[in-house]
């Protein structure tokens, strides 16, 4: 199977490339403008197919491709391999604006290829297991430090996590959201989300003047309360506190699921079966309000 890696970043290069150089049966094919980069990451990884234009790529006749460029470029991207029968994996978000993205799932919908958008905490295995215990309440904080950005960006490029995570974890249908937001000279510094149901309330947080860089979640309920710290370690209360740290061996990749949710993708190009993003558009949709609501 011919897959293509389009983008070099650091996210690509430290979590994804390793992952899918360790698959079997893949023929992998690089792309990026960067031709430093290019070289020295197909040298390491001993790849020969290399590209510097999305031309290159499509014209190789790969199978499928993950897209890490930036945000911005994303359309540009997506669109040309989509309508050359591609089946594409794209780092969230899809595109800045929900209309784009919408217009982008249609073209996927329309042409018959799967478009799976990376939200890689789902499969996290820290955050998975958390599906399994009482969700009364769940609380995730994700926080960066003296980091106030544009809202469009902070929201689709970082908060659209927290946005996705508890809309994965609410233990039913949301019938009422809450956006709270703290806007100064035209920078997002902080943002809080209520999702809420019969019987559970979910709150995301996220403080961009926070004195630390971090990430939590947590759920409750029944008298169980289970906590995870920086996707890693978790913490058990029930009548006292149980601590788990992230298993020494364990590939960063792997704890912060993105190496399953490359198998899923890979998996399913190669059974056949398309990934429509319809779940992915209603985190966008989300997002594209709390964008709205800081106007």
């Amino acid at each position: 199977m011919k897959i293509a890696m389009i983008g070099l970043g650091d996210i690509a290069e430290k979590a994804y490339l390793p992952v899918l150089a360790a698959q079997p049966a893949l023929d992998l094919h690089l792309c990026t403008r960067n031709e430093a980069r290019l070289d020295r990451l197909g040298d390491t990884y001993r790849i020969a197919a290399r590209s510097t234009s999305l031309d290159e790529v499509i014209k190789a006749g790969v199978d499928a491709a993950f897209v890490h460029a930036a945000t911005d470029a994303h359309p540009e991207l997506v669109e040309p391999l989509l309508s050359a029968g591609i089946h594409v994996y794209v780092d969230k978000p899809i595109a800045y604006t929900l209309a784009e993205s919408e217009r982008l799932v249609r073209l996927a919908r329309d042409v018959d290829r799967s478009l799976m958008v990376g939200f890689n905490r789902r499969h996290a295995p820290g955050y998975a297991e958390l599906a399994a215990h009482p969700r009364h309440l769940v609380v995730m904080e994700k926080n960066r430090h003296n980091l106030p950005d544009s809202p469009r960006r902070a929201v689709f490029d970082d908060f659209i996590h927290v946005a996705d995570t508890l809309r994965f974890l609410v233990p039913g249908e949301v019938t009422g959201t809450t956006i709270r937001t703290r806007v100064r000279d035209g920078l997002i510094e902080h943002i809080v989300l209520e999702l809420s149901g019969d019987g559970f309330t979910a709150i995301g947080v996220m403080n961009r003047m926070s004195g630390a860089a971090e990430e939590t979640c947590e759920v409750m309920g029944d008298g169980v309360k289970r906590r995870v710290v920086n996707l890693g370690d978790v913490v058990d209360y029930q009548g006292g506190e149980r601590l788990a740290r992230r298993p020494d061996w364990v590939p960063v990749a792997r704890q912060r699921g993105i190496e399953q949710i490359c198998l899923e993708f890979l998996a399913a190009v190669r059974e056949g079966r398309r990934v429509d993003a319809a779940d992915a558009l209603a985190t966008h949709a989300l997002c594209e309000e709390i964008v709205r609501r800081t106007a």
